[in-house]
């Protein structure tokens, strides 16, 4: 099940960065941040009233946790910038290709509180696929 999540993430991430990419081409790039963040906002907001959640904050979480948002404003902006410039496909092939070395390191030394994974090099095989195919689409554009 959850990787079958992870599969529709990646689709709605196609669409979310076709669109937010389509709105910033339209829009002045900050403008379409803040309504993309807005429109976010309002979103999770009703969820949370319609599933009638409280916010309960757990004081013990550290303050760079709560960072994620921040990332989240780079994250769009820069996938904004990349979507019109070269397109959807490529776009989301270099930022999966820069999240999966991200999260190999992040994994590999524990860092960010988490427990580490060592690295298992049978992974340097995928990652040349993912590089490869980066390349044919490269060259094929």
């Amino acid at each position: 099940m959850f990787k079958l999540g992870a599969v529709l993430t990646g689709g709605l991430t196609a669409i979310m960065v076709t669109f937010n990419g389509v709105l910033a081409g339209n829009l002045d790039n900050f403008i379409a941040l803040i309504i993309i963040h807005i429109v976010g906002l309002i979103t999770v907001g009703a969820i949370i009233l319609l599933k009638q959640k409280k916010f309960d904050f757990n004081k013990d979480i550290p303050f760079y946790y709560f960072t994620g948002g921040a990332f989240g404003v780079f994250l769009v902006f820069f996938n904004n910038i990349t979507f019109n410039a070269i397109g959807v496909s490529l776009t989301l092939a270099l930022g999966l290709l820069g999240q999966s070395v991200a999260a190999i390191i992040i994994d590999h030394f524990g860092l960010i509180g988490i427990k580490a994974s060592r690295f298992d090099r049978r992974k340097i095989i995928g990652f040349g696929i993912i590089f490869a195919g980066i390349v044919f689409m490269i060259v094929g554009s």
